[in-house]
């Protein structure tokens, strides 16, 4: 496997700290809210990257995060706490929004064929993981205490702009607005580990810690959650582009600091996904989920259609035409592999020609449009039979997940030869102009529950 780096800047062969074993974090949402499609398609990419790993031979123990505490309405610690935004617009309380938006959001990445991670862990389950590090920090110095609140001090950090390529010019300040300005503060870029103080006398989640009563910052939860369960040498760490700076690079400075030496090899980011006015968010224009797309008759699945045409590292621009496509082209994909037939006839040598062009695909950056590529290349090829296109069929999905053969009906192959030789019968029939008995030999077809459609190509068939 070959990934871009964000770290390093550049596609580098992948190597697992311990063999074939990989320890993989991505960030989980925050359950304050649906998901919108823009986000989701972070989470079909790191699918995508997993289950790649695991066809090429890796075996990968995946975690994510629930974040429903500390994260505020800007990701560089100011604004209003989203998870109480999310309470305040629907009278109820956090833990009631929480429950509420985690299923919907489960149930969300189930429509999208998106594999529920190994381990999956609340923010607000793991507080006494967040105290732990935070202790150790503020002993060794990296972390301090103003204000009432605990701080990390990023002037102590290891080439703390390494991952986004920013510099302190670029910066935008951690400080809060619902802390009270803080004079003590080192440097006002310095980020919050744990805050006691809050302008939200509402504030539902809060806990006891040596610090005070208070809850944790953002960053931290990210960097407790994988340090309990995947240990300190990390190999893979996705999220979507905008999550870079500050919460990764957050997220390496409090991590390194603990554990004392590198944290994470290979940093992952997927691109935004934008409409016509720009990066797709809750608050503006209509707001895409999934279920509006269901609304609008549209299968979830030709979303996740349209994402693996493009690469994961390349902006896409969202419309419905665009989607439109990608549907007309996901159903003729459908169609066509609906109409294979299994005779049990032996998987053609020339199998291993297409696999190995799969993997190459997926090996390279994740190339997912050529291996939807390599996928199209074997139904079209004459040369293999059927069953060898039904198992080449099989093997991608386990990567794709567009659930390919789930509507495959296993037909005898008597029937498909009746049905050929009644459309053949058909094609004479027009042929001679006989349009009575060709409309007479459609209806005989459609009784048998055969939909046939003339082409430039020819005439197929569906078997409903």
């Amino acid at each position: 496997m070959k990934i871009y780096n964000t770290l390093n800047k550049k596609v580098e062969e992948f190597i697992p700290n311990n063999g074939n074993e990989v320890k993989m974090y991505t960030c989980g949402p925050t359950v304050y809210h649906y998901a919108h499609i823009g986000n989701l398609r972070t989470y079909i990419f790191e699918d995508i990257l997993e289950k790649s790993l695991n066809f090429l031979g890796y075996h990968v123990n995946r975690v994510m995060n629930i974040t429903d505490v500390g994260h505020l309405s800007s990701d560089a610690d100011t604004g209003e706490d989203k998870m109480l935004m999310g309470a305040k617009r629907e009278h109820k309380t956090v833990y009631e929004i929480a429950d509420f938006y985690t299923k919907a959001f489960f149930s969300d990445t189930e429509k999208l064929n998106i594999k529920k991670p190994d381990t999956v862990s609340k923010a607000s389950d793991n507080i006494d993981e967040y105290i732990k590090i935070i202790n150790k920090l503020l002993e060794d110095g990296y972390a301090y205490k103003a204000g009432n609140n605990v701080y990390f001090d990023i002037s102590k950090a290891k080439d703390y702009y390494k991952l986004s390529g920013k510099n302190e010019e670029e910066l935008i300040i951690g400080a809060r607005d619902d802390v009270t300005e803080d004079m003590e503060k080192r440097n006002p870029y310095d980020f919050a580990l744990w805050f006691t103080k809050s302008k939200f006398d509402n504030q539902e989640m809060k806990w006891d810690s040596p610090y005070g009563v208070g809850y944790p910052g953002w960053h931290i939860e990210c960097s407790g959650i994988s340090l309990k369960y995947l240990g300190e040498y990390l190999d893979i760490h996705c999220g979507g582009v905008d999550n870079i700076f500050p919460h990764h690079t957050n997220e390496i400075a409090q991590s390194e600091a603990y554990v004392g030496h590198k944290w994470c090899n290979y940093w992952v980011h997927g691109e935004h996904l934008n409409d016509k006015s720009g990066k797709m968010s809750k608050s503006k224009g209509e707001f895409l989920t999934v279920s509006l797309l269901e609304e609008k008759g549209y299968n979830p699945l030709s979303y996740r259609f349209m994402c693996l045409q493009s690469h994961y590292r390349n902006q896409l621009v969202f419309s419905y035409d665009s989607l439109d496509t990608a549907e007309s082209a996901y159903n003729k994909l459908k169609s066509k592999i609906k109409s294979l037939v299994k005779n049990n006839e032996p998987i053609d040598s020339k199998s291993e020609y297409y696999m190995n062009n799969f993997k190459e695909a997926i090996s390279n950056d994740l190339n997912t449009s050529n291996a939807l590529t390599v996928l199209f290349e074997a139904l079209k090829d004459n040369d293999i039979n059927d069953d060898t296109k039904l198992y080449l069929v099989g093997e991608f999905d386990k990567v794709l997940s567009l659930s390919l053969l789930e509507d495959k009906k296993e037909v005898d192959s008597e029937l498909i030869d009746k049905i050929n030789k009644l459309i053949e019968d058909r094609n004479n029939a027009k042929k001679d102009k006989n349009y009575e008995l060709a409309d007479k030999i459609r209806n005989e077809l459609l009784e048998m529950n055969v939909v046939i459609k003339d082409t430039r190509e020819g005439t197929t068939f569906e078997i409903k």
